[in-house]
Formats: structure tokens, C-alpha cells, sequence
């Protein structure tokens, strides 16, 4: 109990829901957790500290409603906040303030969360490392001359640091993955439909998804179950709401390795770390299988489904920042016939992965290529002598899993000699949510690798 910032969500729910520890004290024990760090971390970036006080006096109060009654949360500066400066990283938005909570604010809200404020990200999402010109860079924990990874870097450091125990994310390339790994905290790529994202302009875009991030995967699981769920104004949301596998552990299960999904290049130091990981699940009871696998039909998939989602949303916006805007102009290039070709190729992939999906349970695999890189880096721009063409190409690992429209969770695996977090990537079929976080749990318990704190 001296440390109340680095409680779990649900050790901290259990504690106010039993009148152990009141809600303003926990809150007080982020606030001032984050005065303490965030200045060197710069992770959250709108502090809405009187209301959240407002909220944690309210809930002290009132008899315990929701699962996550009490407990302090953080929104990623993309999501939209009532009355609490959202910027999506952009100096077009510097000084916007949206009239209404996004529908996953609300149902955190409606579960009994406490917002403390607004997590840092790169321009509308854009990239792996999350820097902008509004907010500047946010630093890594464990080595504050790293990046924290992105676009949800922010809520991945202040999870890392104990600023709060639960933050959401977003991802389209390995928003969620990438800065989880980076931080070694988790964060779950959900099947898309499974929390719901309305959009006025690209409702049937499947290649963005948002989820949850947590420094456990029991917290990532206890999210989950508040923010999933059916919503008519989000057309492939999932009917059902999520809930956790009833099974534990993960003897019996197949489990196929990757070490570089198909010739991927990747750090050596990355890959020594991840190499741990079949070993791990051997030593579980899982029959664990090294595979070739092809994803290469993904590379061109992702990025035409990119580039047309980034025309349609923000081809208006004059003044954008040279990463958005080279999304953009990559988008106004794209045809019919592109379109035609990438969602053949999706398709394609997608009927493999099934079948190899009926032959192994689960795929594990790194998350990133690379260990966190220096912060003052705008990217990765090559990786064990292979040059990279372009800001994406580091994110391969990630984004080619994007495409299978698959859960992908990532979960602290180690850290390099530098003392630098890696995570591994777990993938499961797609709608098998629960396994994967069952399988992230096994993981979890068996090495502890979460459990390190970063030395601020």
C-alpha cells in the first residue's frame, strides 16, 4: 500500500469497491505521481486534475456501480473528450475542445472510471514514435533518452510509470503493440468490431482498431469487458461483449514461433530477448512449432488501405505535418484498380491464415524489429545493414498482422542488455480474443517480466 500508483486496475476497483482506500486517495496518489514524472516523461499532456477530483469526491460518496469504480484512467489524445482539450496531436487543433465523449470514454465513464487527462500522440496517429509539434516528444521510462514507441506512447509511458493504471490506445500499424513493447506494459489489439469506433467518414474501415492498455493482462481483460461491445452507429461491431476465457493456462496448445514472420530483418538484440519466448511456453505444457510463414501480400495491402484512409480523412486539412501529409498525397495516388488488387490480396491472406489457424492455436512472434531507438530519431531507418525505404518499413511486424484482421496482444518478454523492454507478440485467431489474453496471462505469470519498474 505504499505505493498506491502502481496498483493494478482491479486490486485498486476491489479496494474502493470495499471501502478500503477511498477514490480521492488513489486519484491523489496519480496526481501526484504524475508531478513527479511526467515533466522529465511528458506523457500526459492535458491534466484535468479538478475534475477528476470532482468525480473521485462523487465516488467516494456513492455506493460502488461499476467494475472500474474509482479507478484512474487516461485517453489518448486522439479520443474525443467533453469539455477537455483534444488536439490529435496537431497544431490545427491545438486549442480544440470537443462537446462530446467519444463512446469509449463514455463506457469507461459509465463503468466508473476517473478520467485524469489526455495521453500523448504523433499527429492524427502517425508513426511509431510519439512526438509532435503541440506536445513535443514523450520519453521512454526505462531509458529517457528512447522513444516510447507510438502513436499511443503516452499512454504506454504513464501506464509504465504508475501515472495511472489503465489508458486506451488505438492502432492501425502497432499503435497499441509498438509502445507497449517498447514500455513493457500490455496492449491488446482487439478483432476490429470488437470495441466499437463510429466514424462519420470511414465506418468501414477495419485496418484501425481501439483497445485497451494496462501494465497486466488481467487489467487489459477487465477493460476489455467495459468498453467491448455492440454499437449500431459502428456497422462490424461485434453483438456479443467480451469475456474472459474460462480456461487457464496453455498446455495442450499449439503454438507456432516466428522469430522474424518470413525474413523480416530484426535487431539482434531484439531477437535474443524474443527467442526466450517458445522456450517459456514449452516449459507450460504448449507444443511449440517453428514456421515459415509468407505474410509478404500484407506489405501492399496495408499500405494502399493506408494511403486511401488517410486521403478520405484528412485531404482537407491544410498545413498538416510532413508524416501526415506524405500519407495523404500517397492516398490521392491510389486507383480503383489498387483498391481491387490489395483486397484480393487481403483476401487471399486472410483464407491462408484460417487454415494455418486450424493447425496452431496461437502464433508468437516479436512485436517490433527493433528495441526502443534514440528519441531525437524520427525513425528506424535501417535495421542490421538493411535499409529501410521509407518511415514505415520499421513496422513491418506489426503492420502485416494488421492485415489479418486478427487479436494480436503484446506482453513484457525481457530486456536487451541496456536494460531496454522487448515484448512478444501474441496472435490469435480472429474473434479469439480471450485466447490470446489467456495465453498473454500464462506468459505473464510464468516470468514476471512485468513486474520491473522503470528507474524514475
Amino acid at each position: 500500500m505504499s505505493e498506491l500508483h502502481y496498483l493494478s486496475a482491479a486490486e485498486t476497483a476491489r479496494l474502493v469497491r470495499t471501502r478500503q482506500v477511498g477514490a480521492v486517495e488513489l486519484l491523489r496518489a496519480c496526481l501526484d505521481r504524475i508531478e513527479q514524472v511526467n515533466p522529465r516523461v511528458n506523457a500526459i499532456v492535458t491534466l484535468d486534475a479538478e475534475r477528476a477530483l470532482d468525480a473521485a469526491r462523487a465516488a467516494d460518496a456513492t455506493e460502488p456501480a461499476g467494475p472500474l469504480h474509482g479507478v484512474p484512467v487516461a485517453h489518448k489524445d486522439l479520443v474525443d473528450t467533453a469539455g477537455v482539450r483534444t488536439t490529435y496531436g496537431s497544431p490545427l487543433f491545438a486549442g480544440h475542445v470537443p462537446d462530446t465523449d467519444a463512446p469509449i470514454v463514455r463506457r469507461l465513464r459509465a463503468a466508473g472510471a476517473i478520467s485524469v487527462g489526455k495521453t500523448n500522440t504523433p499527429e492524427f496517429g502517425t508513426g511509431s514514435h510519439t512526438v509532435n509539434e503541440v506536445f513535443g516528444a514523450t520519453r521512454n521510462p526505462y531509458d529517457l533518452s528512447r522513444s516510447a514507441g507510438g502513436s499511443s506512447g503516452g499512454a504506454a509511458a504513464a501506464l509504465a510509470c504508475g501515472m495511472v493504471p489503465l489508458a486506451d490506445g488505438s492502432d492501425m500499424g502497432g499503435s497499441l503493440r509498438n509502445p507497449a513493447s517498447f514500455c513493457n506494459v500490455v496492449g491488446l489489439r482487439p478483432t476490429p468490431g470488437r470495441v466499437p469506433a463510429p466514424s462519420e467518414t470511414a465506418a468501414w474501415y477495419t485496418l484501425s482498431v481501439l483497445g485497451p492498455m494496462a501494465r497486466t493482462v488481467e487489467d487489459v481483460t477487465l477493460m476489455m469487458s467495459v468498453i467491448s461491445g455492440f454499437d449500431p452507429r459502428s456497422p462490424y461491431s461485434i453483438m456479443e461483449r467480451f469475456a474472459a476465457d474460462p480456461e487457464e493456462g496453455v498446455a495442450g496448445l499449439r503454438v507456432a514461433w516466428s522469430p522474424d514472420l518470413g525474413g523480416l530483418p530484426v535487431d539482434p538484440a531484439t531477437a535474443a530477448v524474443t527467442a526466450t519466448a517458445p522456450g517459456v511456453f514449452e516449459r507450460l505444457g504448449a507444443h511449440v512449432e517453428q514456421v515459415d510463414l509468407d505474410l509478404s501480400d500484407a506489405e501492399e495491402a496495408f499500405r494502399v488501405y493506408r494511403a486511401w484512409h488517410y486521403a478520405l480523412s484528412f485531404g482537407e486539412l491544410r498545413g498538416l505535418g510532413p508524416h501526415t501529409a506524405w500519407n495523404v498525397e500517397q492516398g490521392r495516388q491510389v486507383t480503383g484498380a489498387d483498391l481491387a488488387r490489395a483486397e484480393r490480396l487481403r483476401s487471399g491472406l486472410y483464407q491462408r491464415m484460417a487454415d494455418f489457424f486450424d493447425t496452431y492455436d496461437v502464433l508468437i512472434a516479436p512485436v517490433s524489429q527493433v528495441p526502443p531507438f534514440p528519441v531525437e530519431h524520427p525513425y528506424v531507418d535501417e535495421i542490421n545493414g538493411v535499409e529501410l525505404p521509407d518511415y514505415l518499413a520499421w513496422m513491418r511486424s506489426a503492420y502485416w498482422i494488421s492485415v489479418l484482421h486478427a487479436p494480436a496482444a503484446s506482453v513484457p518478454a525481457g530486456f536487451t542488455p541496456e536494460g531496454l523492454p522487448v515484448g512478444v507478440q501474441i496472435v490469435g485467431r480472429p474473434f479469439a480474443d480471450a485466447r490470446v489474453l489467456r495465453v498473454a496471462g500464462a506468459f505473464e505469470r510464468a516470468t514476471g517480466h512485468g513486474a520491473r519498474r522503470p528507474p524514475l
